[in-house]
């Protein structure tokens, strides 16, 4: 049976996969740090309070959806930190794209207090996390992945167990490099194919069913097509990703000439 659920981060991706929980019989204890944002949740029902560690003291699971590596290390480590308050036993499921080197240092001190993490970041945008469509990128230990296929559920469609701590972020930051680079390479073919004398809708239609098709090509042209740029995220959060992306190559000594120009 569902039970009470600490969430922590109430934003554009972690408001709707909230809602999911609740959808899903879950109640919430829940953090943010923009009061507008937790008021709108104590009118549906969920017990609001001050710090990470309040919510970690109240529940045996806490979900995490903050923005940074900063921001996880302050909910997870900082002064009111769910380090503090968590009980052995405690299971932090971190959900942010952050970086995993650091993930994987946030994960040794909870261990050492007896509590389990998971870094758990989600692929899938606003949209699908909405709708409960998100895919879940998992590391961890599979003990802890088993019992967390039931938040996992009610939040995605997809769900991938990929090792041990850190191995979930190093997937999202490969996944999210291969979107980026995809994104830049679709902008430039559409620009050189109008300036060709070729007509957009003619361009979608040909590659859409070849060789040069990809899930970024699908899901951006028609929206060019119908000059819909309505943004789906911020500039920061997708410069920020990017960063990450390099910064991790560089420390694995990996050379990512396409995913450097991308970010410039």
């Amino acid at each position: 049976m569902p039970g009470t659920v600490g969430f922590i981060g109430l934003g554009a991706m972690g408001g709707p996969m909230a809602q999911n929980l609740v959808k899903h019989g879950f109640s919430l204890v829940v953090h943010d740090v923009d009061p507008a944002k937790t008021e709108r949740w104590r009118a549906r029902g969920a017990t609001v309070v001050g710090s990470a560690a309040e919510v970690a003291a109240r529940v045996e699971r806490t979900i995490s959806m903050v923005e940074t590596t900063a921001q996880a290390e302050a909910v997870i480590a900082g002064e009111q930190g769910i380090v503090h308050t968590a009980r052995s036993g405690h299971v932090v499921v971190s959900m942010s794209t952050i970086d995993p080197i650091a993930a994987r240092r946030l994960a040794d001190r909870l261990a050492s207090h007896g509590i389990a993490m998971l870094d758990a970041p989600v692929s899938g945008g606003t949209e699908r996390a909405a709708s409960g469509g998100l895919s879940i990128i998992v590391g961890g230990a599979p003990e802890t992945v088993a019992a967390c296929q039931d938040l996992f559920r009610a939040m995605g469609a997809n769900v991938f167990h990929m090792g041990g701590w850190g191995q979930g972020l190093a997937m999202k930051l490969i996944n999210n490099m291969l979107i980026h680079v995809n994104t830049v390479a679709v902008a430039e073919a559409l620009v050189l194919g109008v300036k060709a004398g070729l007509d957009p809708q003619a361009i979608y239609d040909v590659v859409r069913v070849s060789t040069g098709n990809s899930y970024a090509f699908e899901m951006r042209v028609p929206r060019m097509l119908k000059r819909d740029f309505a943004p789906g995220g911020t500039v920061d959060i997708s410069f920020k990703d990017q960063e990450l992306e390099t910064a991790f190559a560089k420390q694995l000594g990996v050379p990512v000439l396409l995913a450097n120009v991308t970010q410039q």
